[in-house]
């Protein structure tokens, strides 16, 4: 019986097809290569993200199933929605970039010792967000980052990839309000990577690798100018995400 191993990434930005993924662990694609942007937009562009800890070569994953959010499937409870409706949290975008991933690579997460966001990680992602690809979304009280999270956009798909509360409920608002900007875009999809029960709480599905992949293809090609959203997103009250 042939053991089979992750494909070593080569000079190119070429990744092999996902079917050469493995099952155990579920989705390990290739290793090596480097976290420059033009690498991580070609991964990103065949549905393959980077996700190692600290001491390990650069893993690249593409699972099966893959969980999505749909943009306007974004699954609020009632009791949340009240809750949202005298509250004064402001959304906004790419204001504070690098203060969303720092406190998402420290933020305390159960049964989770340190943190993938490495330093060669902030690097790389700070890159595409001077490069307009990578952004943040930002919940303020009062002017106080309370919740947030940042990805990827290429194309009109976003690939999100971490985010954090301050307070409860900081990082549902922030996702809704990603979820509901994308949806005014006309932007279907938000990747959310991995199945975990607070993601299923919320809304995502799990679409099998293959139809994943189906979906994003179209996506990710259409032309759409990276940069900024500050301006576009603009600010959106947290109540508005109530009705």
């Amino acid at each position: 019986m042939t053991m089979r191993m992750p494909v070593v990434l080569d000079d190119t930005y070429v990744f092999p097809p996902a079917e050469r993924a493995l099952e155990e662990p579920n989705g390990l694609l290739a290793v090596g290569g480097d976290l420059s942007a033009p690498r991580l937009l070609a991964a990103y562009r065949a549905g393959v993200f980077p996700w190692y800890s600290h001491g390990q070569p650069i893993l690249w994953w593409t699972p099966d199933p893959r969980m999505v959010f749909a943009t306007d499937g974004v699954n609020l409870s009632s009791r949340f929605r009240r809750g949202l409706r005298n509250t004064q949290w402001e959304v906004r975008a790419d204001t504070a970039f690098d203060a969303v991933v720092d406190a998402c690579a420290h933020i305390p997460r159960a049964g989770q010792r340190g943190t993938w966001i490495t330093p060669a990680m902030r690097r790389a992602y700070n890159a595409l967000h001077r490069l307009g690809h990578a952004h943040s979304i930002e919940v303020f009280d009062d002017g106080r980052l309370v919740g947030g999270l940042y990805g990827v956009s290429v194309g009109t798909m976003f690939f999100a990839e971490s985010m954090f509360s301050a307070e409860s409920g900081g990082s549902k608002v922030a996702l809704a309000a990603l979820a509901h900007r994308l949806h005014a875009w006309g932007w279907p999809l938000i990747d959310a990577q991995v199945e975990n029960p607070h993601l299923v709480s919320l809304g995502a599905l799990a679409l099998p690798r293959a139809g994943f992949l189906e979906r994003i293809a179209p996506l990710v090609e259409t032309p759409e100018p990276p940069g900024a959203w500050t301006t576009r997103f603009g600010s959106l009250e947290a109540s508005a995400l109530a009705r």
